[in-house]
């Protein structure tokens, strides 16, 4: 039977095994000032900065993410999981195939996508098994978006779902230390022209192969799969 010191004990460690609502609130400023940063500034900017911007003390950045490895796996986990959200989103808001891949594009560029890229080159596990598995939530719902548009005969046929994506990285890549610090405002007029250059017919023939996802996990140096 339990004593009333031994309910009180477990409601204690109930407690604290569950984040309190403001310590959640200051993980994700947190993460939410690192991305901001990180898009500003490049990926090495000083960590007291991001507690700054986040609005909270040192002790509590490193008391969430010890160090930057721990803090840019965060970042990189938020943003990946957001921009496949907003794939889902475009496919149950557009009933139009290339509309839904429209919308997705537009989208990940708001949710910074291109930020991923100066990030991936830093010193953390890129294979960790959370962030591979969000990757490939994410290259899936891209892929069914391509594939849905290719279906309907509203995207042309000599691109492939690396294509877009790499593209999108481009089109949306952050240029830290740049004197136009409001290039974003371009951002997606350049993807609106990218996006009408995929749509049938076609206006010219491309250059190359397609590019798959294979070829992108095999790296900068892969030679592009032939069809």
């Amino acid at each position: 039977m339990k004593t009333g010191t031994d309910t009180e004990n477990c409601v204690v460690r109930r407690r604290a095994s569950r984040p309190r609502a403001d310590a959640l609130r200051n993980r994700e400023r947190i993460v939410t000032a690192a991305l901001e940063m990180f898009v500003e500034f490049g990926p090495d900017v000083p960590l007291d900065e991001v507690a700054r911007r986040a609005g909270v003390g040192n002790a509590t950045l490193y008391r969430n993410f010890p160090d930057r490895a721990a803090l840019t796996h965060e970042v990189v986990l938020s943003v990946t999981s957001r921009t496949t959200n907003r794939a889902e989103e475009a496919v149950a808001a557009e009933s139009d195939p290339f509309a839904a891949l429209s919308r997705f594009v537009h989208a990940a560029a708001d949710e910074r996508i291109g930020a991923l890229c100066p990030m991936l080159s830093g010193s953390f596990d890129q294979n960790h098994p959370e962030l591979l598995a969000e990757r490939d939530r994410l290259e899936q719902a891209v892929e069914g978006l391509v594939e849905r548009a290719m279906t309907a005969g509203r995207l042309r046929t000599d691109i492939a779902v690396g294509d877009v994506l790499v593209a999108l990285s481009q089109l949306t890549r952050p240029l830290p230390g740049i004197a136009c610090l409001d290039i974003d405002r371009f951002t997606h007029r350049h993807l609106q022209l990218f996006l009408d250059g995929l749509e049938t017919p076609a206006r010219s023939v491309l250059p190359g192969s397609a590019a798959t996802l294979e070829d992108l996990r095999r790296g900068p140096d892969a030679r592009p799969t032939t069809t």
